[in-house]
């Protein structure tokens, strides 16, 4: 027969009962407050320490340690670690600094076949070349060793942000005569509201938007019923019928937009654009052209019939990696947002024909796609 304990029972208030209930079923606790608040949970319900250690798979003498602190300090403090004098730290600052050099090299660098790190390989390398580095303390280094190392910084190897390298050494002139641009056309707008004829110079914002996906459904969709269904149903899987470019130049005094639908934006294709324009505008007027330096846009075949077309077309051309500043790009996120949105036809001639459509639509009502932030040429001014 078992000797009874002579342990004193523990005795909790409602509010410790309350605590240890609701830490001993945390999800999000720490799991050693988790386990202590069990154990006292258990013993104050009567369990003896054999039956608490087995069923938390604990040694009775862990067990013990939590109930008679508890019993000698009361449950607050008694579920706390004893404070002690902390250890000199095994893992020096140089073994620290030598851990984050090797994390801000690539692995292919050491030899590796891997362009960046994981935690885990990292880990293996420093436990690989600890001693022979100097730093014996981190021969045995786990994953979590290195990550608190890392977080110490922080810096994250696993990871890559993008960023853009400027490489037009005239960006800010460029953006200046851009922004000029815009805050002529703005000028002119004002003009032709108070009755000014139309101006000599009419000026396009050009672009293409290429890549446009004709993509069918494999099965019908589905409308929504109302109080049954809240959306559209659609089948996961669809079919790529190919794509479309949408040539595109918005005339930035009434908005009226000129485009073309190809299946490629080459140098013909852009200069049937050109044609378009040369036939929609009156001939004494220059058409001034905003656009990037897109191959098509300055390509001999190109040259060859602006030559035919003398001071009719007028360039202002983007910085390279600039396209932000071309106000077109507004009106193609208003096509993505609109007609384009979700959009599932049943052939590439059919989309075609929708984004033609959806064209005529906006032109029906244009807007005027106005350019707001002048505070950049102001900046640009003062930089130069």
């Amino acid at each position: 027969m078992a000797r009874a304990s002579q342990r004193p029972k523990l005795v909790l208030t409602d509010e410790e009962k309350k605590h240890l209930d609701q830490l001993r079923q945390s999800q999000s606790a720490a799991f050693r407050d988790v386990q202590r608040a069990q154990v006292l949970w258990r013993y104050h319900a009567g369990e003896t320490v054999s039956q608490t250690a087995r069923a938390l798979k604990m040694t009775r003498k862990s067990v013990l340690k939590w109930i008679d602190k508890a019993l000698q300090m009361g449950v607050q403090a008694g579920m706390k670690d004893t404070s002690h004098k902390p250890r000199e730290a095994a893992i020096t600052d140089d073994a620290k600094a030598w851990v984050v050099h090797l994390a801000c090299c690539k692995p292919k660098e050491l030899g590796y076949a891997a362009e960046l790190w994981t935690r885990s390989a990292l880990a293996r390398h420093v436990r690989g070349h600890a001693v022979q580095a100097g730093y014996p303390a981190l021969n045995k280094a786990a994953k979590a060793t290195v990550q608190r190392i890392l977080d110490a910084q922080p810096l994250h190897p696993h990871k890559v942000r993008y960023y853009l390298e400027r490489r037009d050494p005239r960006f800010l002139p460029k953006m200046q005569e851009v922004l000029l641009v815009y805050q002529q056309v703005a000028l002119q707008n004002e003009a032709a509201q108070k009755g000014a004829t139309q101006p000599l110079v009419i000026t396009i914002s050009v672009d293409e938007k290429p890549g446009v996906q004709a993509i069918g459904n494999t099965a019908p969709d589905l409308p929504p019923v109302a109080g049954k269904y809240p959306t559209v149903a659609r089948d996961h899987e669809y079919i790529r019928y190919g794509t479309w470019s949408i040539l595109a130049g918005l005339d930035l005094h009434d908005g009226h937009i000129t485009a073309r639908v190809e299946e490629r934006h080459r140098s013909v294709e852009f200069i049937a654009l050109l044609q378009d324009l040369d036939a929609r505008y009156p001939s004494a007027c220059t058409i001034r052209l905003i656009l990037d330096n897109h191959s098509s846009h300055i390509s001999k075949e190109t040259r060859t019939y602006l030559a035919t077309r003398p001071n009719r077309f007028k360039y202002v051309l983007t910085p390279t990696h600039g396209s932000w500043l071309n106000i077109v790009e507004t009106l193609f996120g208003k096509m993505t947002r609109t007609f384009l949105r979700q959009i599932r036809v049943q052939s590439r001639a059919e989309l075609k024909e929708r984004i033609l459509l959806g064209i005529a639509e906006i032109n029906e009502m244009p807007v005027v796609h106005r350019w707001k932030a002048f505070d950049l040429l102001e900046a640009t001014s003062e930089v130069a």
